[in-house]
């Protein structure tokens, strides 16, 4: 049912594309060397294409390393934007401009639902999706973890390891769990 609503919605040749992409992607692109080993750039390019034809946005440049995870297809990286080594993306984010994200980094865009006492949490599905914004000229370090509905704003750091639960203004320096502020680049 999934599938001819979408067809409807976005037309038999653009579904097509889409599911396409996807598959070679997750199929044959996703497994391919990472970017700085051998045969690296040739897997840079193929995955980027196979990831244009599926995802909202991909511009120029982007670099989506190996075993990338993506939740959603509603999902934007800007020109230059970087997804590290076993990165996942379990919902829609919009990166910006120069954005480089270490490995195993992992956004959240919604959480489990827990409002009810009177049913199992596992029963009562999820909440509603809360999309993350990542501003231009972003480092994020490996292994940060963000969470659903944080807006990370322009020129910012966020150190590795770290929780990011709150937004982080631009050019800030963010470490720790629950990310903090510790100081700003200006």
């Amino acid at each position: 049912m999934y599938c001819i609503n979408e067809i409807k919605r976005v037309g038999f040749v653009q579904w097509l594309k889409r599911s396409l992409g996807w598959h070679i992607y997750h199929l044959v692109a996703k497994w391919l060397p990472n970017s700085f080993e051998r045969g690296g750039q040739f897997a840079k390019w193929f995955r980027a294409i196979c990831c244009r034809q599926f995802l909202t946005h991909v511009g120029v440049g982007a670099n989506i390393e190996r075993n990338v995870y993506f939740g959603d297809t509603d999902i934007s990286i800007g020109d230059n934007g970087n997804l590290g080594i076993n990165c996942r993306a379990h919902g829609g984010f919009r990166m910006g401009n120069n954005v480089m994200m270490g490995a195993d980094c992992i956004i959240y865009t919604r959480n489990h639902a827990f409002d009810r006492t009177d049913i199992p949490m596992c029963e009562q599905g999820f909440q509603e999706a809360r999309p993350v914004s990542i501003g231009d000229d972003v480092w994020i370090g490996g292994r940060v973890i963000i969470l659903p509905g944080v807006k990370i704003g322009n020129g910012v750091i966020i150190g590795a390891g770290s929780v990011v639960t709150k937004d982080i203004p631009d050019y800030a320096v963010a470490v720790g769990n629950p990310a903090v502020v510790k100081k700003f680049r200006k």
